[in-house]
């Protein structure tokens, strides 16, 4: 049995991390702050069942408050870290980066020193495939020159992994770092692709289509994330970076004829121009994950929308 210090604990992929942590026998301690990047009461609800085990302990803290996070980890010193806390989004992070580099850069940097100062075994720290940036040769791999990236919270993650490669190189932390690509299912964000068009199409609204609807992501379900996490928290490595992807893509227009499909709904879009913010594809090589991690992702789109969409159904008032 492992102790397990989770941030972002109430989030999409916190929350499932720490009820799969939590359904194998570890214990799991939570840090989340809440924050209004949208209705709190989401996250508490995705929390809730955690919280009535007594195996998990959750801490509202937030990682920019350096002493706050000194205390969590002295208090109940983790075998293993997993640093998901993050301020998230592509698009938002135009509007205020300053926002996005104290939370993402200046907070992350707590989580490291605090790793050190109450050793753990080693910290799994959520990175992310707009790493790559402009890179226009497909699929991604982690050797790729990820130095050109096209959005703050690009950069900001980016920056999360040098400053996770000096805390190796200088202070000995071991990190594996997971770089996540387009996450779905049961809990995501509600700002998210997937998710916000499904609330669109059930209120009638017309899905905004960036574009002409070719922009390609490799979409991966909650499940096969879940599995890379839970063999990174099980195998420390001294510094890697692994691709977590499905290693499939479906464009934009795909991903809306779908959506139509799994609700049995007519689609009404909206053409709008492409942002400069987003990537026009993201296809992960997985090769690296597979052969050192024995990551192995099994859920297809097809499969992974009937998912989300019974999960979509049962929560709706």
């Amino acid at each position: 049995m492992k102790k397990v210090l989770v941030t972002g604990a109430a989030g999409f992929i916190g929350s499932h991390l720490s009820d799969a942590l939590l359904a194998r026998g570890d214990r799991v301690i939570g840090v989340d702050c809440f924050d209004s990047f949208y209705d709190p009461a989401v996250k508490r609800r995705n929390v809730k069942e955690a919280c009535a085990n007594d195996r998990f302990r959750l801490h509202e803290v937030d990682i920019t408050d350096e002493a706050a996070i000194n205390r969590v980890f002295e208090q109940e010193r983790p075998d293993v870290a997993v640093h998901l806390a993050a301020r998230a989004g592509v698009r938002p992070s135009l509007e205020d980066p300053n926002l996005y580099h104290r939370v993402n850069i200046i907070g992350s940097q707590h989580i490291l020193d605090a790793c050190r100062a109450y050793p753990v075994s080693h910290l799994v720290f959520a990175s992310s495939s707009s790493v790559y940036g402009g890179i226009k040769e497909t699929p991604f791999r982690e050797t790729m020159a990820c130095d050109r990236p096209v959005s703050p919270y690009a950069a900001t993650k980016r920056m999360n992994e040098l400053m996770a490669h000096v805390a190796h190189h200088v202070y000995g932390l071991k990190v594996t770092l997971l770089r996540f690509f387009t996450v779905y299912g049961p809990r995501q964000r509600p700002e998210m692709a997937i998710h916000m068009f499904t609330r669109l199409l059930h209120e009638g609204k017309p899905i905004p289509m960036f574009g002409d609807g070719s922009a390609r992501r490799d979409y991966t379900y909650i499940d096969d994330i879940l599995d890379g996490l839970l063999k990174s928290v099980d195998t420390p490595f001294g510094y890697e970076i692994f691709n977590l992807g499905e290693s499939h893509t479906t464009s934009l227009r795909e991903l809306i004829d779908l959506l139509g499909d799994t609700f049995g709904m007519p689609v009404p879009v909206r053409e709008l121009p492409f942002p400069p913010s987003d990537m026009e594809t993201t296809f992960a090589d997985i090769g690296k994950a597979r052969d050192m991690l024995g990551y192995n992702p099994s859920v297809l789109m097809r499969e992974g929308l009937a998912r989300f969409a019974k999960w979509y159904r049962s929560v709706q008032p």
